[in-house]
């Protein structure tokens, strides 16, 4: 690989002997040549105060376009450049009084690399520079005033454009009027916002009221609806029990007929019986005595020793007798069948009464079973009615409940939307802001670079000075035959000084807009993240309060929640109470009317017995069954 090396052509070819040498004087004409250009440019600045003074910064940027924009703007054109990355803000006495600061270190900086020789120039310079430095600040706001003239008729300018746009008189400039308008424009954005806010939140209040209102109305209409159930029960329950009322009257009124009849045709077949029976007695009477007086007349016959007439007067007699007897027989049998009559009616009323207290009991316990039955569908319906009442409360609870967090949710969506929006514009003002400042930050660099560089063109002048007092002394004590070669030294000398002051002076404004972009992105990144903390607590602040507002509401539910079940609990214990009570004074009223009933039959019972010993018919109890 060596030796095809060493075979290449650029290896073999023949050399120059000075070309070592000529590279050195390349290299030094390439230095001279950027010394002269170094030069001439510190000329130029040199020549524009000459002839021109100090100039405004218009004048000022069109010396520089048209003479020295081959050396100045290439080395400045990056620099420029810098301030438009930057996305943070800094205010304009800011920046000067750090461009102040910047100015003082260059130009320290820039003394302290001049040489021994030079040593009196630079300090001249020094004193020039801190002499200045009041006058640099005078040179701020003397730069400054000139402006306010231009942009003054500028803007009454924009501002007649604008009244004849707009037809409003006014002595505002346009870009005034123009803020104004964006201004009110965002105040006009806000009380919307705020206003649309709270037009929501009265619009959830309507909401919620009207929702109230609603199951208001429909729990009044339910318990209306459930009252007049109650009183449809109870009407048909008083109705049933009249008809039950009627029915039993009728019933009784029924039995006691049917039982007048059974006692009247129980005593015509008693009678019927009693009559048979006195007609077969009778009849057998009848039988007896003609077959008694057959045969007392037979008797009477055969005995012919007693006279007729005494046997006519036995005859008599014995007819007496026997008619006597019959009739005595025929009394004791009316009697008999006349207590049979009596004691067999007064039984048949003892067996109807019974049975009429059998009836009176039957109707009692079935009035009374009614009145229960009644009763206990009376209670089921209660029952019904609480827990359909309890299903009405929670479910309108419960619509109530999720429309109020339906709200809550769309309040903090629009709270949440409404801060996100204002964050977006307090972040579009700050970029719109930052973006002013980044617009305005050329013209500030211009005004510092303007003090840079009359400083340089005072250092330049002390120099040029101090050059011409060397040359003079210089020119005294050196041969005459020297002076050419002398003045050549000096000349290049002067070139090679002007050539450091050029590249210092270019050193400073870089390093000036450098700082300033530094410093301008600096304050505005600073002010970016205050802005962000600041957003971000705030919103922070907005998402706590809603989660307590949330948690607030969620435990305001809560309570409702068990307000309502021990509501509802409450009831039920009290319709149960009621029920209880109510089942017990039923049932107190049925043992007390059957008892009063069963008393009052006692009664009845026993004063017809009595009624009946003290007839003579003794004890008929046997008759019962």
């Amino acid at each position: 690989m060596t030796e095809q090396s060493h075979k290449h052509e650029f290896v073999r070819r023949d050399r120059s002997p000075r070309i070592l040498i000529d590279l050195i004087q390349r290299t030094k004409d390439a230095v001279r040549e950027l010394d002269n250009l170094q030069y001439r440019k510190m000329k130029k600045i040199l020549y524009q105060e000459k002839h021109n003074g100090p100039m405004g910064e218009s004048q000022e940027e069109e010396e520089q376009d048209s003479e020295a924009a081959s050396c100045k703007m290439n080395s400045l054109g990056s620099n420029h450049s810098i301030p438009s990355t930057s996305v943070s803000t800094g205010s304009q006495s800011s920046s000067v009084n750090s461009m102040q600061e910047v100015l003082d270190d260059g130009c320290s900086d820039m003394t302290m690399m001049h040489p021994q020789d030079y040593s009196s120039t630079l300090e001249s310079s020094a004193h020039t520079k801190k002499d200045h430095q009041y006058n640099w600040d005078d040179g701020i706001h003397r730069d400054h005033r000139p402006e306010p003239r231009h942009a003054s008729s500028d803007q009454s300018s924009q501002a007649s454009n604008y009244k004849s746009k707009t037809g409003f008189a006014t002595i505002k400039s346009a870009s005034l009027v123009t803020k104004q308008i964006h201004e009110h424009e965002q105040e006009s954005e806000l009380r919307e916002q705020m206003s649309g806010y709270k037009r929501m939140r009265r619009q959830h209040q309507k909401q919620l009221i009207a929702l109230e209102n609603k199951l208001k109305a429909e729990m009044d209409e339910h318990r209306l609806k459930l009252q007049k159930e109650v009183e449809t029960q109870a009407n048909n329950a008083y109705i049933e029990l009249e008809k039950l009322a009627k029915r039993h009257a009728v019933q009784t009124e029924k039995e006691m007929k049917t039982a007048l009849a059974d006692e009247k045709k129980f005593q015509q077949q008693i009678v019927a019986q009693q009559k048979k029976e006195l007609t077969t007695f009778l009849d057998n009477q009848k039988k007896q005595y003609k077959l008694c007086k057959e045969k007392i007349k037979e008797e009477m016959n055969e005995d012919h020793s007693t006279p007729k007439k005494e046997k006519q007067e036995r005859l008599s007699k014995h007819k007496e007798n026997m008619q006597h007897s019959q009739a005595e027989e025929e009394a004791h049998l009316l009697a008999q069948q006349r207590v049979f009559y009596e004691r067999n009616c007064r039984a048949f009323k003892r067996k109807v009464m019974i049975k009429r207290h059998d009836v009176e009991q039957e109707q009692i316990r079935e009035e009374l079973n009614k009145k229960k039955t009644q009763k206990e569908m009376e209670h089921a319906m209660l029952i019904r009615h609480d827990e359909s009442t309890q299903e009405l409360e929670q479910r309108q609870l419960k619509t109530l409940q999720k429309l109020r967090m339906d709200l809550i949710r769309l309040q903090h969506q629009t709270e949440l939307e409404n801060q996100i929006e204002y964050n977006n514009r307090r972040e579009r003002e700050l970029h719109r802001k930052h973006v002013l400042e980044l617009r305005q930050q050329p013209k500030n660099l211009k005004v510092l670079e303007l003090q840079i560089k009359k400083q340089f063109q005072d250092t330049c002048k002390v120099q040029t000075k101090q050059y011409k007092a060397l040359r003079h002394h210089q020119m005294e004590v050196t041969p005459k035959a020297e002076h050419k070669t002398v003045l050549k030294a000096l000349k290049d000398e002067q070139t090679r000084k002007l050539a450091i002051l050029a590249e210092q002076y270019e050193q400073s404004i870089n390093e000036m807009m450098a700082s300033q972009a530094l410093r301008l992105d600096e304050a505005q990144e600073a002010e970016c993240q205050a802005l962000r903390q600041q957003l971000q607590q705030e919103m922070e602040l907005l998402n706590a309060y809603q989660s307590k507002i949330k948690m607030q509401t969620e435990a305001q539910h809560e309570r409702e929640q068990q307000k309502l079940e021990q509501k509802v609990s409450l009831r039920r214990a009290h319709l149960e109470q009621k029920i209880e009570e109510e089942l017990g004074s039923l049932q107190k009223e049925r043992t007390d009317r059957i008892k009063h009933l069963l008393d009052r039959q006692e009664r009845e019972i026993d004063s017809f017995d009595m009624e009946s010993m003290r007839q003579g018919f003794g004890n008929l109890g046997f008759k019962k069954a």
